[in-house]
């Protein structure tokens, strides 16, 4: 039995369009089977994150945060993505953890975006300017040729940083970007919501990438409330993650108010209905996205 062992070298054949077209086949296949576990040794986590689609296989994704290891010069969140096959269960492949990540995490707003977004936006904002926030920066650009960047962080030095190696224009004010912005991502650590919906203009889309705890929000109740409302999953969103949690709690928002998800793709209602609509969609990235994914980039692999 031969395991593929697959690393960042195979980045350059991966192309954003087609792993949105790889993640929309996913989820025409039956409904994936998901499920996470988390191990503790004080403040040493591993995280585990499994997936089946019936037709597609099965991944295991091991990540492990050990926040003691920068101190040592090593990552201090690594792991690996183990691929099975759908027919007898053997090992298929290996894969680069942080490859993995990136691209799932990127091409799972960037598919909500080419169905949700105008497709004349070219005026995009980032808010954050990390890891995620710079691969944003290339899936776009994939889909909405020449569209121009802008990017706020709370840390100045972290938006010049950024603007630096993106050719972003670095925003002083929030309020200002946003209400300039057509397509706006959102990829921070926050806890309290850094977007007002009052800053929204007509026609805006949002991808909320950052929020992943219970605890954590990106975006305020006038946001939601303003916008029509997708995620990627309702599985791994709905009561999961802080930025729909609480407002479905405290009553701001209701279930019924999530139109869509990405198992509606093939019925056609995970879509724009207007140009002057506000759309916001929730990524989760679930298990079963990071399995799509591998997928993806184990064909790409060749």
């Amino acid at each position: 039995m031969s395991v593929t062992i697959v690393g960042p070298e195979v980045e350059p054949r991966l192309d954003w369009i087609a792993l949105t077209e790889a993640l929309e086949a996913g989820h025409e296949l039956p409904r994936a089977e998901v499920n996470d576990a988390l191990l503790y040794r004080g403040r040493d986590t591993m995280l585990t994150r499994a997936a089946w689609i019936d037709g597609l296989g099965l991944a295991v994704k091991v990540a492990t945060i050990f926040p003691g290891n920068s101190a040592k010069g090593l990552p201090a969140l690594d792991g690996m993505v183990n691929l099975l096959s759908d027919a007898d269960g053997l090992p298929e492949a290996l894969l680069d953890f942080k490859l993995v990540t990136k691209w799932k995490t990127a091409g799972d707003s960037l598919l909500a975006a080419r169905h949700l977004a105008r497709p004349d936006a070219r005026r995009i904002l980032i808010v954050g300017a990390g890891t995620v926030a710079r691969s944003m920066v290339a899936a776009y650009s994939a889909a909405f040729p020449g569209a121009e960047f802008t990017v706020w962080n709370r840390s100045p030095e972290g938006a010049q940083a950024f603007a630096a190696e993106t050719g972003a224009t670095v925003a002083d004010d929030l309020e200002t970007a946003v209400r300039g912005a057509e397509i706006i991502a959102t990829a921070t650590m926050t806890t309290e919501p850094v977007l007002r919906g009052d800053w929204l203009q007509p026609g805006t889309h949002l991808d909320l990438i950052g929020a992943y705890t219970p605890a954590m929000r990106e975006v305020d109740d006038t946001c939601l409330q303003r916008a029509r409302l997708f995620v990627d999953a309702r599985s791994t969103t709905l009561h999961h993650i802080g930025e729909l949690k609480i407002p479905l709690e405290s009553g701001a928002i209701a279930e019924d108010d999530v139109i869509a998800d990405f198992y509606d793709l093939p019925g056609g209602t995970f879509r724009r209905e207007s140009d002057e609509e506000i759309t916001i969609c929730k990524n989760g990235g679930g298990a079963h996205l990071d399995l799509m994914t591998a997928r993806y980039i184990l064909g790409a692999a060749g």
